[in-house]
């Protein structure tokens, strides 16, 4: 049967199997059980002569399995790996074996995939072995990897800018309890002791009025931070305390005055003293519900 000039050598094919051949763009070769390359298509004799192999131009009666042997260089190890594979295939062991490679030229970085697949023909082994450009798709894989790693670096950037954040959010936090504490410190012991001071002296109806301003103005610039503390000592009396707790664990007004050795009038003194420092001014506000709040 007459070859063309596409596909030929001394291995026999017919011209449909040929023109397709010669139609492929993948670089194929047909090997005997030896290695011994028997046909080439246009493709595997063009990418021969532009890299300057060491073989004849049709790259015939060449073996195969010794090139990939004698291989050195960059790629040596994969050639070594290719000739095993493909003697696995002649021997019968595999019916298929496929890898990709990098061979890199002076001016461009080139990836392949390599099958070798047994014929299916009588006689000697024959292999099939094809060799298919797959550059366009490593690169993509290269860059789809470069952008994940920069997608990583971008989102391990924006945790550690979220961790800084949620730290000055807690350092802010715990500076504004300290701000309050200190605030309310000092008018417990700086201010409401002279304040106390100065209702016990003998005062003139205008000037007791101003006093209660005074004590109702500190109690109204105090209440709102009130709900934060996590102690009841910022603004209260000893005795303040003592009742307050004591309403807390759900004891009445009288239970209260007899554990404490108090009037009932003293206790409800202190009820409405504890009502006004918390700003609690609508009667239907519970002032028990209110301390356990603060807990």
């Amino acid at each position: 049967m007459t070859n063309s000039d596409d596909f030929k050598g001394t291995f026999t094919v017919d011209s449909y199997a040929q023109t397709i051949l010669a139609s492929l763009s993948a670089h194929i070769a047909i090997i005997d059980e030896n290695g011994m390359i028997l046909e080439t298509n246009r493709a595997w004799r063009s990418f021969a002569q532009s890299n300057a192999l060491q073989m004849p131009p049709e790259t015939l009666n060449i073996n195969y399995l010794d090139i990939c042997d004698s291989a050195t260089g960059e790629s040596s190890e994969q050639s070594l790996e290719i000739a095993e594979g493909i003697r696995k295939v002649i021997q019968g062991e595999l019916q298929e074996f496929v890898m990709d490679y990098p061979c890199h030229s002076k001016n461009e970085r080139r990836w392949f995939y390599m099958r070798a697949i047994r014929a299916n023909s009588a006689g000697p082994a024959k292999v099939v072995i094809s060799h298919e450009n797959i550059t366009a798709l490593k690169l993509a894989e290269e860059a789809v990897r470069i952008r994940e790693r920069e997608l990583e670096e971008k989102s391990s950037h924006l945790e550690e800018a979220n961790a800084a954040l949620r730290a000055l959010i807690r350092q802010r936090d715990e500076d504004k309890k300290e701000f309050e504490q200190a605030v309310f410190q000092n008018i417990k012991e700086a201010v409401l002791p002279n304040l106390e001071r100065l209702k016990q002296q003998r005062q003139t109806k205008a000037a007791r009025e101003l006093t209660e301003l005074i004590e109702k103005d500190l109690h109204d610039i105090a209440s709102p931070f009130l709900r934060h503390l996590t102690s009841l000592e910022t603004i209260l009396t000893p005795q303040e305390i003592q009742v307050a707790n004591l309403i807390r664990q759900g004891k009445a007004s009288k239970e209260i005055a007899e554990m404490l050795s108090l009037s009932v009038t003293t206790v409800s003194f202190h009820r409405k003293n504890l009502r006004q420092k918390f700003g609690l001014t609508h009667a239907s506000t519970n002032l028990r519900t209110y301390l356990l709040s603060l807990n």
